[in-house]
Order: C-alpha cells, then sequence, then structure tokens
C-alpha cells in the first residue's frame, strides 16, 4: 500500500502520529523515517544535504524538490516554497503546477502533448505525471516506427551465409570441416535509444499506482519483449543518436533521463524502489531564468549560461578561482552580468537589509570587475513573493558599476524592472 504525502521545501517530517500534517509538516513512518536518515548519510558523504536531523522523531528538509519512493511504499512529494505564507497552508495544485512547468523547461519537454485529449493533468502527483509523458510519448512512437539496427554476429553454421571468417576456418579441426565460420548482420531492435527506453518502461510499470498507466506499460512491455534493458545506462546514453532518423526518439531522452536517475544530484544506491527525482531548487531556478530570458532576448542580443572567461587572479603564472556568474548577456558592445538567487526577499526590511546576503555582494563585485571592467549594470534576480514584488532601489559601486535587485514573477515569466538596466529583454507589457 503506497502513502502519498505533499510537503514543501524545508519542510519537517515527524515519527509522531498526533501531529496535524500541513505543508510545513508530516508524519512518516519509523521505517520511512530510518530509510531517509540513511540516505541523508550518502548525500551528505558526498557533499550535499537532503534532510537534517533534529533529534529522534524529526527531520528538516533541505532545499531540493522533487518526489521520493521509499522501500516501505511512502511517496514524498516536495514542492517549491515561494508563494505561500508562513502557516503551513498555500495552494498546492499552484506549486504542482510550477514546478513541473520548471521542469519542462528545463529538461526541454514540450510543454503541451499533441492531441486535445492529452492535454496536461497539472493535479497529478509528479511521479505519475512524468510515468504518464513517458507513457504517451512511447506509446506515439511505437505506432510510429521503433527503430533497428544492424548486429555483426559470429556463428558456426552447415550453410554459408553472410562472410566467411577465412581464419577462423582454417584453424578448424579436420572433423568440422563441413561447419563453416561466418560472420553476418542481423536487423535487431537491440540499440541503445531501445535498451534505455526498455529500462525505463520496466521501472514505470513496476511504480506506477494509476490503472491506466499501468494496462499502457503493460502493453508497451508486451511490444518491446524482444528488446533487452539496458545493462550500462551511462554508455547507452553516450550512443544516443540524435540525427534525422532518430528525431522521433527525442521527445523520449528528457523523460528517460528523468527516470533513470540522471537528473538525481546524487544517485540513490541500492535496489531501486519507484520513481525518485530530486532538484536542488537553486539550480532549477537558475536554469529556468536563463531558459526564459534566452526566449525574450530583442534580435542580436546573445546570453550564455555560467560563463568561464575570467579568474579572480593568478598564482604562479597559473590562473586561480574561476570566476563563472549564472548568465552572461551581450548585445553589441554592452554586456549584463546576472545571478539568481532562490530566496525569498522582504522588501519592506530596510534595516535588514532586505534579506540580501553580504557575501552576494562580494562575488557580483568580482563578476563586475573582471566581466564588465568595473563599468556596467548587474542583476541578482530573486524569486517575486508578497512582500518582493518591485525592484529595490539600486545599489551604486565606485566607478559607475551599478547592482540592481530584481524579481522574477514564475507566474507571468517576466523580470519585473529589467526596463531600467537596459537588459535587450522584451517589454514586459
Amino acid at each position: 500500500m503506497t502513502t502519498r504525502i505533499t510537503v514543501r521545501e524545508h519542510a519537517r517530517l515527524t515519527t509522531d502520529m498526533l501531529v496535524e500534517p500541513t505543508l510545513d509538516r508530516a508524519h512518516v513512518s519509523p521505517t520511512a523515517f530510518d530509510w531517509l536518515c540513511r540516505l541523508s548519510q550518502d548525500f551528505t558523504r558526498a557533499g550535499a544535504s537532503l534532510v537534517h536531523v533534529e533529534g529522534r522523531r524529526w527531520l528538516a528538509l533541505d532545499n531540493f524538490v522533487g518526489v521520493l519512493q521509499t522501500p516501505c511504499g511512502t511517496s514524498i512529494e516536495i514542492l517549491p516554497k515561494h508563494i505561500a505564507d508562513d502557516a503551513g497552508t498555500g495552494d498546492v495544485l499552484a506549486s504542482r503546477a510550477l514546478l513541473k512547468r520548471m521542469i519542462s523547461v528545463v529538461t526541454g519537454l514540450r510543454a503541451r502533448e499533441a492531441g486535445p485529449a492529452d492535454l496536461e493533468r497539472f493535479d497529478a502527483p509528479l511521479g505519475e505525471w512524468i510515468m504518464g509523458r513517458f507513457l504517451k510519448a512511447l506509446d506515439h512512437l511505437v505506432k510510429r516506427g521503433v527503430r533497428s539496427d544492424y548486429e555483426r554476429v559470429e556463428a558456426a553454421e552447415r550453410f554459408l551465409r553472410g562472410q566467411l571468417d577465412v581464419a577462423a576456418q582454417l584453424r578448424q579441426p579436420a572433423g568440422r570441416a563441413h561447419i563453416f565460420r561466418i560472420w553476418h548482420d542481423v536487423f535487431v531492435h537491440d540499440r541503445a535509444e531501445n535498451r534505455l527506453i526498455r529500462l525505463a518502461l520496466e521501472q514505470v510499470a513496476r511504480a506506477t499506482r494509476a490503472p491506466s498507466l499501468w494496462q499502457l506499460a503493460s502493453e508497451l512491455r508486451s511490444l518491446l519483449h524482444e528488446v533487452p534493458p539496458s545493462s550500462d545506462v551511462d554508455r547507452d546514453f553516450r550512443l544516443w543518436r540524435n540525427d534525422r532518423l532518430m528525431a522521433h526518439y527525442q521527445p523520449l531522452r528528457p523523460l528517460c533521463e528523468l527516470i533513470l536517475y540522471r537528473q538525481m544530484p546524487l544517485a540513490l544506491h541500492g535496489e531501486w524502489h519507484g520513481i525518485s527525482m530530486m532538484f536542488p531548487m537553486e539550480k532549477l531556478f537558475e536554469r529556468y531564468v536563463s531558459g526564459v530570458l534566452s526566449h525574450q532576448l530583442l534580435a542580436g542580443a546573445s546570453l550564455r549560461t555560467q560563463p568561464s572567461r575570467a579568474w579572480l587572479c593568478s598564482h604562479l603564472n597559473a590562473d586561480v578561482f574561476r570566476l563563472q556568474p549564472d548568465v552572461l548577456i551581450e548585445h553589441g558592445p554592452r554586456r549584463w552580468v546576472l545571478d539568481t538567487k532562490w530566496k525569498r526577499l522582504d522588501g519592506s526590511n530596510r534595516d535588514g537589509l532586505y534579506g540580501l546576503a553580504q557575501s552576494d555582494f562580494y562575488q557580483l563585485f568580482a563578476y563586475g570587475h573582471k566581466y564588465l571592467s568595473g563599468r556596467g549594470d548587474m542583476v541578482l534576480i530573486y524569486p517575486r513573493t508578497n512582500r518582493f514584488s518591485a525592484p529595490l532601489s539600486p545599489f551604486m559601486f565606485e566607478g559607475g558599476l551599478t547592482l540592481r535587485a530584481l524579481p522574477f514573477d514564475l507566474e507571468t515569466d517576466q523580470l519585473i524592472g529589467h526596463e531600467d538596466t537596459d537588459l535587450p529583454l522584451k517589454s514586459n507589457s
């Protein structure tokens, strides 16, 4: 039996059954609690943080979003925290829709499917939504035709076909002179793309709890029964072809990557127990903003993510401490440095500097001197909230370097106040 839990990032989980569940706290079974503790230890050893242990009964989630499925059948859906208030209430459907839209942009998934009957159901849990999209895309692929490829086979047979292996034939003992050592090609479905799809299909068939998806998965398994599942996921992804003959396979690749843990910040060790996808919210926000802005550029402007042109200093004739802002926009001779921060500011808290971090200003100061030669506009981008809905007054450095803190509206995909920076973006109006 599957237990579904929906919370938001930084929520607290407990084994105390008397706790009233909200988006900020929920009850989990002792087995799920212990499994999360063990998983957190693996993350910590690899340099990440999934949860923080608070005593024997409480776990505090970090800023990862996505879905986790535990071996005991507990499915934990973690949604972004950007609109909801501090009382543990909020619009689950709106947060879920936002997360799915962000994942779609970041992974290259199309926002809508082909027919009107396939419109997105954003109210579905994240895991079922991914699995449903995968199965519909695979069903469409199968109807268009699964690609095959030639595989070289070495055989010893009584008749000659293909190409005779002369060297092997000469080594045949006298009693086997009537047996031909040959090479020949067989046209089979066993190719890298199909192996990855078959492995993803097997995992989806075992994980889905929706009857309609389970039925579709079973039908597709019977149609692909000749294809072996991938035994080396990384190698097969490297062999995935992107030529025009494989164009109808492209919608399936990001879905296979999601299902086969390619988007996990760290691999889950041990036996597979379900569809688990975790995204660090800072990276998801960064990639989403850059993806949206790249489609809003004026003609002639260019956008680069994570440029690596500059270093902080040199030592013994070698550059050290690479400087990589999130986004660099260029339009003619002008440049703009943009950095994203997944943090909720308070535009009315002047005494507390709105919640800004001094370290971020040091970082942008270095970017400004190395990428803008100490003169120009820089932008810190934060999610728009009820407490931060308008740009802050600009922060001025010496020499003509200006830093602005702007809100990004995740509902309308607009960078509010960008007109004051002369960024080459289309108008919000």
